[in-house]
């Protein structure tokens, strides 16, 4: 007797019984796990009948086999869509499991902060939106198991966030992390308090291991997703012959990102800014390619990796960062982005998206983050309500 049932557990998928799109049409099994008990599997010698008890059980051998078929079909489609459904027990859920999902989207705060700020909530949403049929990981320093039980009740933005079917909030274990990889050994060596750069550094490098381990993109927080990026391997030029590592996509087990994080080991500088970042990727990319400058919005590749035209993530130069928070006669069309870089780390002076404000950042909030962007004028709202500040 063939059985295929699901059981639902801590750690395993339970999806809602809600109708799943397919090119258009409606399909009944809903795109979940499907219970099925064949109970009456084809013998194979089976006594004489009449001709027309020997037509039914032709019959019935068929409709098994298209049934079995049809089983398949609906379990093959299954991964396209199972972040159409809200997973039921997502805090049950490990890293492990949602990474080998594949294809994920990867976020990192390596700061100690639990409330991630507006621009954070953006990126993350912009992505979960852009990419709904990937998972979304924001990996936090800052939280452990015991906070992550009692996120939404806590911090609003949590809430906001693990609201979203695709959206998975995780500790940042590093020394896990790292298993496996050159870096385990420096990280073991390395004293944190002694690090200047420490967030910075410790941000590269865990980029750098969790891409190589189970592929997908890298995204800082500060990246407004606005369209899917086609490439699976790439870096994002953030001028001609430099690139940057804020953004960046390889599949699991890449050479190169293996090299990059040997690199990193072997010409280890923490007083350097950038030195196992950006110019890591950089010097890394150069030793596979002759770098030229780019014209137009073409892009570049070399040893079958995209070297990404700097329109597609950073068509407001960081010398010009604050563009972002400044309001233009004619917003930006932004036709050959794919997402955008609003350079967080620039904006010392912490300029903020401000409700009514009409800059070019409120405007991307409005339409890529519809979420956050409602979150930030509740808020706005709440502060400017009389008698608030006697209720805190």
């Amino acid at each position: 007797m063939l059985q295929t049932v699901l059981v639902s557990s801590p750690g395993s998928w339970a999806l809602q019984d809600s109708d799943c799109h397919h090119e258009g049409q409606k399909r009944s099994w809903k795109c979940r796990f499907i219970r099925t008990i064949i109970q009456h599997p084809c013998r194979r010698h089976a006594p004489k009948r009449s001709r027309k008890a020997r037509m039914l059980r032709k019959i019935q051998i068929c409709l098994c086999f298209c049934f079995v078929s049809g089983l398949l079909y609906e379990i093959s489609l299954l991964s396209g869509c199972v972040f159409s459904y809200l997973p039921m027990a997502q805090q049950y859920l490990t890293p492990e499991q949602v990474l080998n999902l594949g294809k994920s989207i990867i976020f990192l705060e390596t700061t100690e902060r639990l409330e991630p700020p507006p621009l954070v909530s953006c990126s993350v949403e912009s992505a979960a939106r852009i990419y709904q049929d990937r998972p979304v990981i924001l990996f936090m320093r800052g939280l452990t198991n015991e906070t992550a039980l009692d996120l939404n009740s806590s911090y609003a933005a949590f809430s906001l966030l693990s609201s979203m079917k695709n959206v998975f909030i995780f500790p940042l274990q590093m020394e896990t992390v790292f298993q496996e990889t050159p870096l385990l050994q420096w990280y073991n060596e390395v004293v944190p308090e002694q690090e200047k750069n420490w967030v910075h550094v410790s941000s590269d490098a865990s980029r750098l291991a969790l891409i190589w381990k189970y592929g997908g993109i890298y995204m800082d927080t500060d990246v407004i997703s606005i369209r899917p990026i086609p490439q699976e391997s790439f870096l994002a030029a953030q001028k001609s012959r430099f690139s940057s590592n804020g953004i960046f996509g390889f599949p699991a087990r890449h050479k190169f990102i293996w090299d990059c994080m040997e690199d990193f080991v072997l010409k280890y500088n923490g007083n350097i800014w950038g030195n196992q970042g950006p110019f890591l990727m950089t010097r890394m990319l150069k030793t596979l390619c002759n770098l030229t400058d780019f014209q137009g919005t073409e892009d570049h590749s070399c040893q079958n990796i995209s070297f990404l035209n700097p329109q597609r993530f950073y068509p407001i130069p960081y010398p010009a960062w604050s563009r972002y928070y400044q309001v233009w006669d004619k917003s930006p069309s932004f036709n050959h982005s794919y997402a955008l870089h609003l350079w967080n780390f620039m904006n010392h002076n912490r300029k903020v998206v401000v409700a009514g404000s009409n800059t070019l950042a409120e405007k991307l909030y409005k339409t890529y983050c519809p979420s956050t962007y409602e979150d930030l004028i509740q808020n706005a709202r709440h502060r400017e309500s009389p008698g608030s500040e006697d209720a805190a």
